[in-house]
């Protein structure tokens, strides 16, 4: 059976919805990152990058949501979209996108602007000048057509929707109004029964929510070298 090693976060809810849209059969092993379960041996073995989501099926093992997709697409023949060459390029060139623009430069932004002390105002500008860029090459694409790559559902769609979510936290509510056809996007996933389930995951499991002492700790720990050049 395929373990979905999951923390209510944008990137293992991709990977949430698309085993929900997919009807695997899979167990969930939640792993509280505040509370530092990600630096267990155990889960490190399987992710050494200590990082949510990770899956194994069987012997195999897989971590980061891009590459989990792909898999879990390719093993089921399932919201790929591979029909020519120049459709394979443009879902791979998009699912990339998100991984290495969308999602590093929105978590950035999070962290800069609602974790991180002072002084911060040029790490803010910065990543949410490029959480801004990226979201707007998205909002673009989405208004060629219904989803990110013409007309069919993909997982390229699902990871959007991991990380469109959080938009909202990561500009401010008003920021919907930038992003349109994004919204559309969201509205029109999250209103899928799959979608409904993988959202639900978050409240199945009891996760802590305080963002004290000790999750700053397991959360950002490289802010031990902070403390170390402090006292030395």
């Amino acid at each position: 059976m395929i373990k979905f090693y999951y923390h209510p976060s944008p990137n293992p809810a991709k990977v949430a919805l698309f085993l929900e849209e997919t009807g695997l059969d899979y167990e969930v092993v939640p792993i509280d990152t505040r509370k530092g379960e990600q630096f267990d041996p155990a889960f490190l073995a399987i992710n050494p990058n200590a990082k949510t989501p990770a899956l194994t099926d069987g012997d195999i093992v897989l971590f980061d949501s891009t590459a989990i997709l792909l898999f879990l697409a390719q093993k089921t023949g399932r919201f790929l979209i591979d029909k020519t060459d120049a459709d394979r390029a443009q879902m791979l060139s998009w699912l990339m996108l998100v991984a290495t623009g969308i999602g590093p430069y929105g978590g950035q932004a999070v962290h800069f602007k609602h974790f991180a002390p002072e002084p911060k105002e040029y790490a803010v500008n910065r990543y949410t000048y490029e959480a801004e860029r990226h979201w707007g090459l998205v909002e673009a694409q989405l208004g060629k057509g219904r989803y990110m790559v013409g007309d069919a559902y993909s997982i390229v769609d699902m990871s959007v929707w991991g990380w469109a979510r959080a938009i909202p936290f990561i500009f401010g509510p008003e920021a919907w109004g930038q992003y349109p056809n994004v919204k559309r996007l969201v509205d029109e996933i999250s209103a899928r029964p799959a979608a409904e389930r993988a959202a639900a995951l978050a409240s199945k499991y009891a996760f802590k929510q305080e963002m004290d002492e000790e999750a700053r700790k397991n959360m950002f720990p490289q802010n031990k070298r902070l403390t170390a050049v402090a006292k030395s």
